[in-house]
């Protein structure tokens, strides 16, 4: 029998809460031919598989009172708002929302007057009954679909049961009260949930729909960035947006990338510079070469990545999640036990005791209003998402709340040297020429001597593509030495030994010092250092010519600018252990081990060797990172608890736990403060919930708390958690503070 299952995913609208999110979860969940589905309150994306239809689930989501966002599926092919709208302009463009603001108007009078006061009259029952007509049929219809669809009790069943209750006792003005506060509390907390949404939404909006296409001919011409293609050539000019992934072929600009990589200073861009989509031209005009399709970008990359990353949740979410589903169903037992124990065995009064709240059915009411579990539930999403939003934001992207809680408990972090630590490509770190008058390695010192050297060399390896020769050719040029010679004419390499050339018709070599001991005599002190070059892990190129020894220049791979920094924040954060892992041989990292500052160092390792250093670790001290680029170090950070990589390639992006859009090490005590600062939040967030709600549990029982301040108080509190999570979205640590000054 064939398969005929499909998968999909739609956009469901209208949500305000994660307890809404779990009904039309629940409701898609009972359809004949739904094999799985799971619905993301803060992405809105409902993702089923089975053979039913789609057109089936998207009736039965509008059937519970919901919608679907029809096309754009809100991913990088969709278009937002640039600001949210204003809470009032929110909630006047709900229905539901509307009526119960025209109730407000109609209920206030009554609240003041009877609940206030202690007034009596007719008039004010009477306009309590037509703010219940406004707000009551939505909150009924909510609990009807609730119980029949998806078979369960649900909060618009316990506003109900309340409502219902309260009027049966006489509380009219209290029974529109609960109902008219509910739907506003609802609507802002829609509102809350809807900020929070469109701050990755917004990310969107850093790339612009249109572009600048250049014809083979020279003519320029207007066109969507979707229609581009890898090839294409399109012009960028000053102050724009970059609208697509490019190679610079023409063109000199400084580039503000930071919407892209979180950096805060500008990056000099010359032809054959990687342009990312999103980034901020300066002052030059660009012609860029298009290298990936719209859908494609590092940014697009970007959004998907956190779009997913929402909807893995964190072991405290989903353990909230899994308490809520049974919470409701005990919620109306115990109020039903609290209504009927007392005057059945205790004979108390069940109707009205020496006031109208001392009666065992009204407090068992306002337990019902106060117990409503939306400030439990919403409390750890938001505060997760807004935590990951702001990652996103500083160039960080955190594939889950399961990694932001793992990078709260670290306990120690493992960096890769090469390409991690280092900046993993050679530098020139010093030069002896033979006719410098001090009398060792000058590092970068700029003696005639050492400038001639330098010049030499880059004259020959101008041509070379070898790592060596294009860090000889970096450092002549960063010293303004590469146009003081001319180019080198009968350039040939020497395999094994180095690359000869004539230099304004002077022979030239540039060879290891291997064959210059067997080939080119030296003096026995530029040998030594030589050989003490060697020994400690930097690589001596020696250059001579027309056959005479003229010096040498001596090259390492270096730390990276910010390792030093990074490493001290990192141990000031408290972490037990900040660890090395190398394949160098031991004398070169132990230097560069007391150049960073780690804690412990182990070198010359396999990668498997890696993976078992990675391990013995987890078994010290419990939670480990491991930092590395991504690539070769897949398995050891597949192997620990968390996994970062520097650099924002695709392979990166994708192996990685967290990943860094940039090379700046700074960023990882940045998120790791960030994380622990998201776990104190949730446990705020969490213990003011529950609080909140036994004060008030407490206070009905004892026939101290009126109804509506109950739902007044559950709302607020919902509120208060909410906002309490979203301050993470500007979260500034002080390392972030020192990363933007630079």
């Amino acid at each position: 029998m064939l398969n005929n299952s499909s998968e999909f995913t739609i956009i469901v609208q209208g949500m305000d809460c994660a307890n809404c999110a779990r009904a039309v979860e629940t409701g898609v969940a009972q359809l004949s031919g739904v094999q799985s589905c799971e619905l993301n309150f803060t992405t809105e994306r409902l993702q089923v598989r089975g053979t039913i239809s789609r057109e089936q689930v998207i009736q039965r989501v509008r059937d519970l009172g919901y919608e679907v966002a029809e096309g754009a599926t809100l991913r990088s092919e969709s278009r937002v708002a640039a600001t949210p709208p204003t809470p009032p302009a929110f909630m006047w463009a709900r229905p539901v929302t509307r009526l119960a603001l025209m109730g407000a108007m109609l209920m206030l009078p009554g609240a003041i007057l009877h609940e206030l006061l202690g007034w009596e009259a007719p008039w004010i029952d009477a306009l309590a009954l037509a703010a219940l007509a406004l707000t009551i049929g939505p909150v009924v219809r909510g609990a009807w679909r609730g119980l029949i669809m998806n078979r369960g009790l649900n909060i618009h069943a316990l506003m109900t049961i309340a409502t219902i209750g309260a009027m049966f006792i006489g509380a009219t003005i209290e029974a529109a009260m609960i109902l008219v506060l509910f739907t506003i509390g609802e609507a802002l907390e829609g509102y809350t949930a809807t900020r929070a949404r469109h701050v990755i939404k917004s990310l969107i909006e850093v790339v612009p729909p249109m572009a600048i296409r250049l014809d083979p001919s020279g003519g320029e011409q207007q066109v969507a960035v979707s229609t581009l293609r890898i090839g294409d050539r399109i012009l960028v000019r000053p102050g724009e947006r970059i609208p697509i992934d490019g190679l610079l072929h023409a063109g000199y600009s400084m580039v503000n990338q930071a919407p892209i990589t979180g950096e805060s200073r500008l990056i000099e861009k010359e032809p054959g510079a990687e342009l990312f989509a999103g980034s901020i031209n300066g002052e030059g005009s660009l012609e860029v070469t298009v290298t990936h399709l719209a859908d494609d970008t590092t940014l697009a990359r970007m959004i998907r990545l956190v779009e997913e990353a929402q909807e893995r949740q964190a072991p405290v979410q989903r353990f909230i999640d899994r308490f809520a589903r049974s919470y409701t169903p005990a919620v109306i037992l115990l109020a039903l036990l609290v209504a009927l124990v007392p005057p059945l065995f205790f004979n108390q009064p069940f109707w009205h005791g020496a006031t109208e709240s001392s009666g065992w059915l009204y407090r068992a009411l306002a337990l019902l209003v106060v117990a409503c579990p939306c400030a439990l539930v919403i409390s750890t999403p938001v505060t997760l998402v807004s935590a990951m939003s702001a990652a996103a934001r500083s160039g960080v992207l955190i594939k889950g709340g399961l990694f932001l809680e793992q990078l709260s408990k670290l306990r120690a972090i493992a960096f890769d040297k090469t390409g991690t630590l280092t900046s993993g490509h050679p530098t020139v770190v010093a030069l002896r020429a033979a006719a410098c008058p001090a009398t060792s390695a000058t590092p970068l010192g700029h003696c005639a001597a050492c400038d001639e050297l330098l010049a030499l060399a880059g004259a020959v390896e101008r041509r070379s593509e070898h790592p060596l020769a294009h860090a000889i050719t970096l450092a002549s040029a960063a010293r303004g030495l590469d146009t003081r010679l001319p180019r080198a004419e009968a350039v040939t390499a020497l395999v094994g030994r180095g690359v000869s050339g004539q230099v304004g018709g002077r022979g030239v070599l540039v060879g290891s010092h291997r064959h210059f001991d067997s080939a080119i005599s030296h003096d026995a002190a530029h040998c030594r250092a030589a050989h003490d070059d060697a020994a400690g892990g930097h690589t001596p190129v020696m250059v001579s010519v027309e056959g005479g020894y003229c010096g040498t220049i001596t090259l390492a791979d270096t730390l990276r600018p910010t390792s030093r920094e990074a490493i001290a924040q990192l141990r000031a954060q408290g972490l037990q252990a900040v660890v090395m892992l190398t394949g160098d041989q031991r004398s070169t990292a132990e230097r560069l081990a007391s150049e960073v500052g780690v804690t412990e160092l182990q070198a010359e390792l396999l990668p498997a060797e890696k993976v078992a250093a990675v391990e013995l670790l987890q078994r010290r001290y419990g939670s480990v990172a491991m930092v590395g680029d991504g690539i070769n170090d897949t398995p050891a950070l597949a192997a620990a608890n968390v996994g970062i990589a520097i650099g924002g390639t695709s392979q990166a992006m994708e192996t990685a736990d967290v990943t860094l859009m940039s090379d700046d090490l700074r960023r990882i005590p940045f998120v790791i403060g960030l994380s622990r600062a998201a776990m104190e939040c949730v446990k705020v967030n969490v213990a003011l919930s529950i609080l909140i709600k036994l004060v008030f549990l407490v206070l009905a029982l004892l026939g101290q708390s009126s109804m509506w301040m109950a739902v007044l108080a559950d709302t607020g509190t919902s509120l208060l958690v909410t906002l309490n999570g979203m301050r993470l979205l500007g979260y500034r640590s002080e390392e972030q503070a020192k990363l933007r000054r630079g």
